[in-house]
């Protein structure tokens, strides 16, 4: 019983990473049907960029308490991948909005490429031990155990899945993307700007994305370039099984996998 239990908590960590990454695929495809095969780099960059400022601080500011340490390297990591995503989406995706399916899948896959070995070229190919920042002894819950580390990537994640939903039903920008996805050329007439939503779609998905990445690296002690390929995989097959486009059914399908 108690391995079972251990499973559940270890499943339940892993989906809510998954669901994260997933919100971001199934966002960008609800609204221009586009799968963005490069948000798993987006993961490894707010990742890469975390374990910097991370590194930067601890011998800057040796006495600072490692949650705020933490809490700052993630906060410089979201902006970055946001930052990185809204370049990608303009340069790389919005040229070929109107063009055949095929050519932005294929300018996907090309970014996700570029994105890893840019990545490869700046913080090395090899392996990065990420520290460990929050208290690492763990505790007991009938017969399982869960690690502080654990416990934030579940808060932090049930956080951030609410603000989302509060977003997107709940506000304007919300009431715009829900617009534009059902029809972005009759949104446009109702004074929706589709391309300053598709935008605010693509920051939000990566800030997803960074969080995520600075969680993957906290709870498995270690970053590099290739990190984000493999859960960016699984969370888009997390998307389509949850039916991709569906917000709640990418956070069903993450957890599921997971």
């Amino acid at each position: 019983m108690e391995i079972l239990l251990q499973q559940i908590v270890n499943g339940l960590v892993l989906g809510s990473m998954y669901a994260l990454i997933a919100l971001g695929y199934t966002m960008v495809y609800g609204i221009i049907q586009l799968i963005n095969f490069a948000h798993g780099e987006v993961l490894m960059v707010g990742a890469l960029t975390a374990w910097s400022i991370i590194g930067l601080m601890q011998s800057s500011m040796p006495n600072t308490p490692g949650w705020i340490i933490l809490l700052l390297a993630t906060l410089i990591a979201c902006v970055v991948a946001a930052a990185l995503n809204f370049v990608i989406e303009k340069v790389a995706y919005k040229p070929l909005r109107n063009s055949p399916r095929l050519a932005p899948l294929i300018t996907a896959i090309g970014m996700s490429i570029l994105l890893q070995t840019l990545a490869m070229i700046i913080w090395k190919p090899n392996y990065k031990p990420f520290p460990t920042l929050l208290p690492s002894a763990p505790f007991e819950v009938a017969g399982a155990y869960v690690t502080p580390t654990q416990i934030m990537i579940l808060v932090v994640t049930a956080i951030a899945l609410a603000v989302l939903m509060w977003l997107v039903y709940y506000t304007k920008i919300g009431r715009a993307m829900r617009a534009t996805a059902e029809n972005p050329r009759v949104a446009g007439l109702m004074g929706v700007k589709p391309d300053v939503v598709i935008s605010a779609t693509f920051v939000i998905g990566a800030v997803l994305a960074a969080i995520a990445g600075v969680m993957y690296a906290s709870n498995y002690g270690t970053a590099q370039h290739t990190m984000g390929f493999l859960p960016g995989l699984k969370a888009f097959t997390a998307a389509v099984f949850g039916g991709i486009g569906n917000l709640g059914g990418a956070v069903l399908g993450g957890l599921i996998l997971g």
